[in-house]
């Protein structure tokens, strides 16, 4: 990509933590730390990766993106809104009674939503299932399917992924979001995911690893991706908690809580300040 496309990918990102920081503010609850480690993945997918298009959200010939860490969707929504399938005004409703935004993506209710996700697992099965279903069609679309690392300790992930190996889905590329922190602690601390690549490769997987916050690197992982073919692709993507606001950095405690008045304004003006030297 050239300087110009970066840096728009760059101020992107960085709006897209804002607006999630913004919907779990108003919440008073949710998931801000995965969610902020998996935006500029999201960013990238959204904005320079996929064939999508707002007009037409339904179009059957779209690529397909499952969050299968379904509780991280406010960096979801915040993707959306920006990239145009609703108004970034309905973020602030994140979690109330009524709202288009509730907790976990809801396909029926949210435009863009590809797949209901939350149960954790069912996410990387359902995509399989998407994945099956464009190579019997003759279909062209990708499906894209992010996991969270505490997420690969779920039993149903492997199922998916000996499922994913066997009908040879080379459209499906699942993300790992690596940031080693989950609800309870550290992913090692809590089952331990030690070679992670090698039990993707054992599954039968291309396995690649990134930077999760390196724009350069997620497009170089993600056009050797296309280039793979009769297996499905795994892409462990090291990234950081909590990224962009510095006292949820790498702090297993913003998991799954949200921000009083005081960090919120705080968290706001620091992700102000980093987009406005990227505007400089």
């Amino acid at each position: 990509m050239n300087k110009s496309e970066l840096l728009e990918l760059k101020k992107t990102a960085c709006k897209v933590r804002q607006w999630t920081v913004e919907g779990v503010f108003n919440a008073k609850s949710g998931h801000p730390g995965g969610s902020l480690s998996a935006a500029d993945i999201m960013t990238y997918l959204y904005f320079k990766e996929m064939n999508v298009d707002p007009k037409n959200p339904k179009d059957p010939k779209r690529d397909r993106f499952v969050l299968s860490k379904g509780h991280c969707c406010p960096a979801l929504y915040a993707a959306l809104a920006l990239k145009g399938f609703f108004p970034t005004e309905e973020i602030k409703s994140l979690r109330h009674i009524g709202a288009m935004l509730q907790g976990h993506p809801d396909m029926k209710n949210t435009p863009g939503v590809d797949m209901s996700s939350g149960s954790l697992g069912q996410g990387i099965s359902a995509a399989c299932g998407m994945a099956l279903s464009a190579k019997l069609g003759g279909d062209s679309y990708r499906v894209y399917a992010m996991l969270g690392d505490g997420e690969c300790e779920e039993g149903q992930v492997w199922e998916a992924a000996m499922f994913a190996s066997h009908y040879k889905l080379d459209n499906l590329v699942a993300i790992v979001d690596y940031n080693g922190l989950q609800i309870d602690g550290s992913v090692e601390d809590v089952a331990g995911l030690d070679k992670l690549n090698e039990k993707f490769t054992a599954f039968g997987f291309e396995v690649f690893e990134t930077d999760g916050h390196d724009f350069e690197q997620i497009e170089d992982t993600l056009n050797k991706a296309k280039e793979v073919k009769g297996k499905p692709v795994a892409v462990i993507a090291k990234t950081v908690k909590g990224k962009g606001v510095s006292y949820m950095e790498n702090q297993v405690g913003w998991h799954g809580k949200a921000p009083n008045e005081e960090q919120y304004k705080t968290a706001m003006d620091e992700l102000d300040a980093q987009l406005k030297a990227l505007e400089a």
